[in-house]
Formats: structure tokens, C-alpha cells, sequence
């Protein structure tokens, strides 16, 4: 629980003036411009025509609603503000359950490898101006310390060790890797901008290492996850699948196993029935790649998911799977040890560009599942801050410690107990005031209790924020079965939707739980 004081309500001024900021895709038959082949690349799209555009920028967004900072020492890194925070870790725990359905197991990797790895997956060769070098101890006793080391841009090669570490028979394979970890690339100065394109960034990054008859299903799968996540995001509409092919120079690998991949990428998105664009010699120097690219505010394209067909660093690496005698993949010179495909995948992308494009997507006013502002409680009248703190640990799901007020179980909270964000503004203004400043700041919902309340243990809720974008059947639809009492709807195009309701305290717990499911 948060208290809301009249001085904290400083940036909601500033974010009135982008309400009417709305995201809008831009047609797909723009001309389109494309860039180099960074798994950050942008593509730009001349000519837009954007109402709005600066307002519904991710940067002026993401200051009035304190997602994030940035900082004149770390160029490229951004800070995340709570708020921000608290919408990253809520996208990444979405991700995560998804992974239990299609097969994925996370795990952790180190941020820094000795140059000698690099130069291995080739990374070193091919990839090293995007990289940052780290020094290690200097002149030691220890000659192996003294080695260059390279902050990560990738976690393929952390992996591929991972997948080595162990024997594996073909009856394991597909084998699925998932990694949060961060990543560093040295973009050029002039290229960074806001969350888009940044320095440090965390990708949904996973590894599939499966056996060459796997590759198509494989790849089907991963535009399902992908289709599927940018529908729940809103973001599906006018997204674009771009298969891009071996580059010119520094690339690694022959030219057969080069043909071999674009021809299973092209199978697999015919297959897939969905229409792509070929964008010669874009792929990375491992791979080719399938690349599902979202349009921005101001009209530019932006990488998000990605599928990497990788028959090359499996190779490097010397990676290997135990096949049976008389099975097609058996080699009696290899004694049954065959080579796996690796297959990149990113859903997100780069999450902090995700972010971007929703703070863009959702104009600040976001779902209530991952909305830092989910409810604020207004009081009305004097004496009843400690009816309403009381209030507020009933609806929020649990009770703030502090040094004045112990835990009264003295146990942990559970990390599978459902809570929310519910602050609380004891300010002595007018209520309609309150109201406003709480609309502005784009609460989801406003809960309002006052001395008849109290007596009665119910509370007024305003959840016109919640339900912005809804029709009046949609609202009610909401509604059913909700044990609330003088609903109060308005919901007309063109106009600002009011949604009111009475509850009582010991029932509004239980509503916003399935207010929350009912998103997803």
C-alpha cells in the first residue's frame, strides 16, 4: 500500500496532455526501408502520416508515467523506474507460463566468456565490433586469468555448453533452453534511442536442438507461440514475417548447409499459410532467420520475434545425440553420434522493446493485470485512516509491514497468494478533485469510501479506467455474476465511458482475481 500525497500527484499534469494519444498501425503497403541485420535492427517506413505521433512516442509515455530513465554514464542501459519494473517482471512471468506449454526449461548463464569461446562460435571473427571487450587480471601467476574476456550479445553459444555438458540420445531431442539473462551489444551512439534501441537488454532468448526431421515442426510451433503472444498483446494486426537469407561476407559456414536452412525456412512459413517478404542478405552470420516485424507510432518497423535456423554452431561446437543402428541419421563411421540442428527463438525479442511498443500500444493506460497503478482508495471525511488501511489490506491481498505495524501471522507471504496494487489518497480535497487527478494518473479502478461505507463495510468503485474501450453489452458482460448493487453505465462512442458500482469490501478481493483472468 502506497499513500498518495497531494505532491505525488506532480506527473499527472503532465500526462493529461497525452490521453488522446492513441497507437494506430500504419498500412502495410507503405515503402519500407530495410537496415542492417542486428537482432535489434529497425526498419524505417518514409511518409507517415501520424496524428499524434510525438504524444504517443514511448519516450514522452514512459517519463509521465515514471516507467524509465536513462543516464549519461551508462549511454544505451536504461533504469527502470517501479512502475516499469513492476511491467517487465509481469511480462516475463506471462512468458514463463507459456514456456511450461510448449516445452521450454529455463536456465541461467554466465555474462562474460573468455575470447577463446567466442572464437569458437565465431562470434570473435565475425561479430566483435558489437561486442564489448573486458580485460582480465593482468600480469597474475595465473596465465589463464590474464585471457581477454567479451560481455555476451548472444546466450547461443552459453547454451550450445550447456547441451554439451551432457550425453543425449535422439530420444531426448527436441531439447528446449530459455534464458532472461541480460545481453550487451555496442550500438553506435547515434543509433540508440529510447527502448528500441539500447546497449543493455534482456531477450526472451531460447534453444531448440532437435534432429533434422523436427526442424518443420519445430519452426511451426514457434510461430504459433509467436502469433499467439502478439494476439494477447493487441499487437497482431499488421505485423509483418520477413525471411532473410545469408549475407554477402562474414558469414560462417558453407554454401550447401546455407541452401539447406533458407529452404526449410521457406517450407515451413508456405507451410504455415501466411504471407512473407524476402529481404535478401540479411540474415545473421550463422543463419538464416524468419523475423516477425511490428510498426511503431512514427511509422517505423521493429524486430520482435525471431526464428534462426542454425546448422553451424552445432558443428563448432562439436555437439552430438546417440542414434540406434539401422535409423536413418545411423553413420557407422560417427559410431551412431549424429549432429543436432539449433534453432533460435525469441518471442518478445528484446523485451525492452516490447515494452516500447506497448507503452506506445496501450497509450498509458494499461490492462489491469499489468497495470503498477491497478486501484487507489479515496477517503471522504475525516477519522478513517485506519479504516482504510484496513481496507486496503483486504482488497490488495495483503498487509503492509512496517516498523509501527508488525506482521500480525508472523509468516511469510506466499509468492502463490494473489495481491494488487491498491494506493491510498487521505488527502483532505474535494472529492471530485480526487477523482479526477486519480483518472489522470490512469488508475484502473477507483475505490471510494466515505463515512455511510464504513457503516455499511462497502465501497464505491469507479471503474471507468478499466473499461475505456468497451461497449456498454461488453461492460455488462463483465458484470455477471459480480455481487455489486447501483451499477451505473455509460457507454457511448465518442464519449468518455462511466462505469460505477457498489460493493461490499469482503467481495471485492475475490472480483479483481477474476478481473485479472479474464484478460488472458
Amino acid at each position: 500500500m502506497r499513500q498518495i500525497p497531494l505532491a505525488a500527484q506532480r506527473w499527472g499534469s503532465r500526462l493529461s496532455i497525452y490521453r488522446a494519444a492513441r497507437w494506430q498501425p500504419v498500412p502495410s503497403s507503405a515503402h519500407s526501408r530495410h537496415c542492417s541485420c542486428s537482432a535489434q535492427a529497425e526498419t524505417k517506413t518514409p511518409g507517415i502520416r501520424q496524428a499524434s505521433a510525438t504524444l504517443a512516442d514511448h519516450r514522452a509515455l514512459g517519463t509521465a508515467q515514471e516507467l524509465f530513465t536513462n543516464s549519461i554514464y551508462s549511454p544505451g542501459s536504461p533504469l527502470f523506474r517501479p512502475n516499469g519494473t513492476h511491467i517487465l517482471n509481469k511480462l516475463i512471468s506471462f512468458l514463463r507460463a507459456q514456456y511450461r506449454q510448449y516445452g521450454f526449461r529455463e536456465v541461467l548463464t554466465p555474462n562474460i566468456y573468455k575470447q577463446s569461446l567466442w572464437e569458437v562460435s565465431g562470434h570473435w571473427q565475425n561479430y566483435k565490433d558489437d561486442m564489448y571487450e573486458v580485460g582480465g587480471r593482468g600480469n597474475t601467476a595465473e596465465a589463464t586469468e590474464d585471457e581477454t574476456y567479451g560481455l555476451k550479445p548472444m546466450n547461443c553459444p552459453g547454451h550450445c555448453l550447456l547441451f554439451k555438458s551432457q550425453k543425449h540420445s535422439y530420444r531426448e531431442l527436441p531439447v528446449r533452453y530459455a534464458d532472461f539473462s541480460p545481453l550487451h551489444r555496442n550500438e553506435v551512439s547515434g543509433s540508440l534511442s529510447g527502448l528500441t534501441r539500447v546497449r543493455r537488454f534482456h531477450q526472451d532468448d531460447g534453444h531448440i536442438f532437435c534432429r533434422p526431421g523436427q526442424i518443420g515442426g519445430e519452426i511451426q510451433l514457434a510461430l504459433k507461440f509467436a502469433d499467439t503472444v502478439l494476439q494477447t498483446f493487441g499487437l497482431a494486426d499488421g505485423y509483418r514475417l520477413v525471411l532473410s537469407t545469408r549475407p554477402e561476407k562474414d558469414f560462417i559456414g558453407c554454401l550447401e548447409q546455407w541452401e539447406n536452412a533458407e529452404q526449410q525456412l521457406r517450407q515451413a512459413l508456405d507451410d504455415s499459410g501466411l504471407s512473407w517478404e524476402l529481404n535478401e542478405g540479411d540474415g545473421a552470420f550463422y543463419g538464416p532467420k524468419i523475423d516477425l516485424q511490428i510498426q511503431d507510432s512514427q511509422g517505423k518497423y521493429h524486430q520482435l520475434s525471431t526464428i534462426q535456423l542454425d546448422m553451424n554452431l552445432p558443428q563448432r561446437f562439436e555437439l552430438e545425440y546417440l542414434v540406434p543402428e539401422g535409423s536413418e541419421e545411423y553413420d557407422p563411421a560417427t559410431g551412431g553420434r549424429a549432429t543436432p540442428v539449433l534453432i533460435h527463438r525469441a518471442i518478445f525479442g528484446s523485451l525492452e522493446r516490447f515494452f516500447a511498443l506497448l507503452i506506445e500500444r496501450y497509450s498509458g493506460q494499461w490492462p489491469f493485470w499489468l497495470s503498477p497503478r491497478q486501484a487507489i482508495l479515496l477517503t471522504v471525511g475525516k477519522g478513517l485512516e485506519q479504516a482504510a488501511e484496513d481496507v486496503v489490506a483486504k482488497i490488495s491481498g495483503f498487509e503492509p509491514i512496517t516498523a509501527s505495524r508488525p506482521s500480525k501471522s508472523g509468516l511469510p507471504l506466499s509468492p502463490l497468494q494473489p495481491t494488487f496494487n491498491v494506493d491510498l489518497d487521505l488527502a483532505s480535497r474535494s472529492l471530485p478533485k480526487k477523482i479526477h487527478d486519480a483518472h489522470t494518473a490512469r488508475y484502473n479502478l477507483v475505490f471510494i469510501m466515505g463515512p455511510k461505507n464504513l457503516a455499511n463495510g462497502s465501497v464505491d468503485i469507479d471503474f471507468s479506467g478499466q473499461v475505456s474501450s468497451q461497449s456498454e453489452d461488453e461492460i455488462k458482460a463483465l458484470l455477471d455474476g459480480v455481487p455489486c448493487w447501483d451499477v451505473s453505465l455509460s457507454a457511448k462512442a465518442g464519449e468518455r465511458t462511466t462505469a460505477k458500482m457498489k460493493m461490499k469490501v469482503d467481495d471485492v478481493h475475490a472480483w479483481l482475481i477474476e478481473l485479472e483472468k479474464r484478460f488472458l
